[in-house]
């Protein structure tokens, strides 16, 4: 008797653990859709308003650093004079001409600027700012980079 008790009872415990799988399966399967968009229109009708100013972080937690001042009047990938005392960046593939919100993560301290140049070549580093933009947000030069969050304002048309 005693081991037929345990035996119902390891096949309820079974049953149970495999009732729990399988809606957790349920759920994760109802929460996914299956998104096409069709004229600011999803299928699943969910509407799309281009006209929202709020914008998603490009990237969260980046590295930012400066030009050094020996770069001021030299030609940028872009073609245009470089000048320190501009809001102006370089960014790895960001079109030229886009505008980028730059926000300091510890003082929330924020700068738009232009990319108008390729770079930065330092492993780890996401944008190199101009030393006017980067001393906005960094108020105090403890060194020579900050931990800043990049969102794309606007890109250009053609590129």
């Amino acid at each position: 008797m005693k081991l037929t008790t345990q035996i119902i009872g390891f096949l309820g415990l079974i049953i149970i653990l495999s009732s729990f799988k399988s809606s957790n399966t349920r759920t994760e399967k109802s929460a996914s859709y299956n998104i096409v968009q069709i004229d600011s229109i999803l299928s699943d009708s969910i509407f799309i308003d281009s006209t929202s100013t709020a914008y998603i972080p490009y990237l969260e937690n980046a590295h930012a650093s400066y030009y050094h001042d020996k770069f001021n009047g030299r030609k940028t990938a872009s073609g245009e004079k470089f000048d320190n005392n501009l809001y102006t960046a370089a960014h790895k593939t960001l079109k030229f001409g886009t505008k980028v919100k730059v926000t300091n993560t510890v003082n929330g301290e924020s700068v738009i600027v232009t990319v108008n140049d390729r770079g930065p070549f330092v492993k780890g580093r996401e944008i190199d700012l101009s030393k006017k933009a980067f001393m906005e947000i960094a108020k105090f030069k403890l060194r020579g980079y900050l931990i800043v969050n990049l969102e794309v304002l606007e890109e250009p048309l053609e590129n």
